[in-house]
């Protein structure tokens, strides 16, 4: 431990130069964490054990987060978290169940009770944990997560992935108008699967973006990229007023048609189809929706796309960007690591922070951007502009 302040003087080759003052502490700190010395220190030390331990458990995390997402994605593809929903059982009940051996599953479940997906109980029986009640909670979590095989599939090379070398990319096939000349060719089978999950997963955000600006002052709502309608029908039921407008591929708001038609709405919604880079938006909406759309783009397009809507727009008219946001203090994660790999998979767009947004915005001609308030910000955040 006598050697430790040796550790705290600058390198040798340590000498004035134009770097800032931060990136000189960065550096210091870095050689510092380095240090098996300082390491081996920090571990003893009462006032920095806390700390270090906190240091040791997230590396780790790092270093094992596929496997626990592995764990999560057997747990969901057997039904796991489903059947114990019902109330605990013994491994010996489960096994038949979900098709594994005892032995087997006394081991999916010590690990996902590791994760806090389940949790052992007396008389050796294992019910929902917190995390596994709370993704009961949200079911279309469950075929995100199910999804998720194909970007794992493209990240078992990440390199390749990065350079663009993979060889059969699974992700860029799978979302259909990605990459392509004119999606708006796709077939019904090709947009059905991406629809699907869309439609699915359009549910954990469809009442935050609606907390969060008040559409009840307008009259007639257009949803670009709107999938099959999960929003706009979500708005609908709050709003009996609102009238509703749908843009999206021409096989995928089919599917909305028909979705509208089921439910009641098709006397108050339009759905258009079409390609939102070579077709104008419709007009007659006094607001527009982007919910997760504008990420998936790349600059230009999203500058493009926030060009039509505006011009769709009368004076007035508000547009509502709603999506996860790069930066979200809390939630860094969430926009470099997962979307930003993820993206990069789909071989379109990247995660932006609302300053950037923001002055795609402005640039497209909108004013009066505002963030809004979500109360979970790490699925999504809203931002609005008006013309």
């Amino acid at each position: 431990m006598a050697a430790l302040p040796r550790l705290l003087a600058p390198s040798p080759d340590h000498r004035a130069s134009p770097y800032s003052l931060r990136e000189h502490w960065l550096g210091f700190r870095n050689r510092l964490l380095a240090s098996r010395r300082f390491q081996r220190w920090a571990a003893v030390f009462p006032l920095t054990r806390p700390v270090a331990r906190r240091n040791a458990r997230a590396l780790f995390d790092l270093v094992a987060g596929f496997v626990y997402s592995q764990i999560l994605a057997a747990c969901v593809r057997l039904k796991l978290l489903e059947i114990l929903s019902s109330g605990p059982l013994t491994s010996g009940v489960l096994a038949p169940r979900i098709g594994l051996t005892e032995a087997a599953t006394i081991r999916l479940l010590k690990a996902a009770s590791a994760l806090k997906l389940t949790e052992s109980l007396p008389g050796g029986r294992f019910g929902l944990g917190p995390l596994g009640a709370a993704l009961q909670g949200n079911p279309s979590l469950s075929a995100m997560i199910g999804h998720h095989a194909l970007l794992y599939a493209d990240l078992s090379d990440p390199v390749a992935l990065l350079r663009g070398e993979l060889a059969d990319p699974q992700l860029a096939a799978f979302w259909a108008y990605a990459g392509r000349d004119a999606p708006a060719d796709a077939s019904a089978a090709q947009v059905r699967s991406y629809s699907a999950l869309m439609a699915e997963s359009q549910a954990l955000v469809a009442d935050d973006v609606l907390d969060a600006y008040p559409i009840a002052r307008h009259g007639r709502l257009l949803d670009i990229g709107g999938g099959e309608g999960v929003f706009l029908s979500a708005a609908a039921a709050r709003h009996p007023g609102l009238s509703l407008m749908l843009f999206d591929l021409p096989a995928v708001v089919k599917c909305a048609a028909l979705r509208f038609q089921a439910s009641g709405l098709d006397a108050r919604a339009s759905v258009f189809g079409g390609d939102f880079f070579r077709d104008e938006l419709p007009k007659g909406a006094d607001i527009v929706s982007l919910v997760r759309v504008l990420h998936d783009h790349d600059d230009a397009q999203a500058a493009l796309i926030l060009s039509k809507a505006f011009a769709a727009l009368p004076k007035g008219g508000v547009i509502l960007v709603a999506e996860p946001m790069a930066g979200t203090p809390g939630s860094e994660p969430v926009g470099d690591a997962y979307f930003g790999m993820y993206l990069a998979a789909m071989g379109s767009g990247r995660p932006r922070t609302a300053g950037e947004i923001a002055g795609l915005l402005r640039a497209a001609g909108f004013r009066n951007v505002s963030l809004a308030f979500t109360p979970n910000p790490m699925v999504v955040r809203v931002m609005s502009a008006t013309v």
